[in-house]
């Protein structure tokens, strides 16, 4: 989670988000500073305090409007219908990027989770236990407007188009808690490690058979234009937390193995009953 353009502070307080090389905004400064700006705008903020909001500008706003009517049309044709159902219920905005706490003001009275921002992307524990007591912490910056369509890291778009629209659906919600609650009973970073790469190849990436088609139920999949026309091009396998501890992944291309229920009942049930019983000892036996 952490390998994601880190965020630095300075000892004179400054913000600065280191971007690769291989980033499109790396060579731009204009955008690097836009990025330090939005970071420092929730580095060193406490749980529970103001949500601060972000002036986003025109250009901003006109990536975010490019990336959601490009995503919505995707989404009608790949889309598990659990997703679309969570859609039509949170009603995003697809003319401006939202702040987070008007997220929150939708999703809330959906399933009771609520959005708080971070600066950069959390560590492990911090973000996956923050489930724990309905809440998901989030980026507020887009990506770089020569791609709209892509990005090399997760940004607004993947933590609200894509989770946000996750998280309306009560019985989705019901499973972040358990992830959430698994945390808790997680001691070591293997065990850490073990529930991150399980989260990545179902809530991340997963992929389910519906009405005889393959459909995607997973953010990293309805977040991503170039993700959502190469799924289905990917090696497909039975859904096995097992064997998803065995295959390794690069965040960079397009996943190459994806696992697969064979309906969201499956995806649901097999996840609650891991989510629930996890811990240590779990954990490792699911390793050997």
């Amino acid at each position: 989670m952490n390998s994601y353009s880190p965020v630095r502070t300075g000892a004179d307080g400054s913000v600065t988000v280191e971007l690769s090389a291989a980033h499109p905004g790396f060579a731009d400064p204009a955008y690097r500073a836009r990025r330090d700006a939005i970071a420092a705008l929730s580095a060193g903020r406490g749980a529970g305090d103001v949500i601060p909001t972000v002036d986003y500008t025109d250009v901003e706003h006109d990536v975010w409007r490019i990336v959601a009517e490009e995503l919505a049309a995707k989404h009608r044709t790949y889309a598990t219908q659990d997703f679309l159902d969570g859609v039509e219920a949170l009603t995003l905005p697809r003319d401006h990027i939202p702040q987070l706490s008007e997220v929150t003001e939708r999703l809330a009275p959906l399933t009771g989770f609520r959005y708080e921002p971070v600066a950069g992307l959390a560590p492990l524990r911090t973000f996956y236990g923050s489930f724990h007591t309905n809440t998901f912490l989030s980026t507020q910056y887009i990506r770089h407007h020569s791609s709209p369509l892509y990005t090399p890291e997760p940004d607004i778009v993947h933590e609200v188009l894509g989770h946000a629209n996750q998280l309306a659906d009560p019985p989705t919600a019901a499973l972040y808690r358990l992830v959430g609650q698994a945390v808790q009973e997680a001691e070591t970073d293997e065990a850490l490690r073990v529930l991150s790469k399980v989260f990545w190849f179902t809530f991340e990436f997963g992929v389910v058979e519906e009405k005889g088609d393959l459909k995607t139920y997973g953010a990293g999949i309805l977040s991503s234009f170039g993700e959502l026309d190469a799924f289905r091009a990917a090696t497909i396998r039975p859904l096995d937390f097992a064997d998803m501890l065995q295959v390794d992944y690069d965040i960079t291309t397009y996943q190459p193995v994806l696992f697969a229920a064979r309906s969201m009942t499956e995806v649901h049930e097999r996840l609650e009953a891991f989510l629930a019983s996890f811990n240590d000892d779990t954990a490792l036996a699911l390793r050997r």
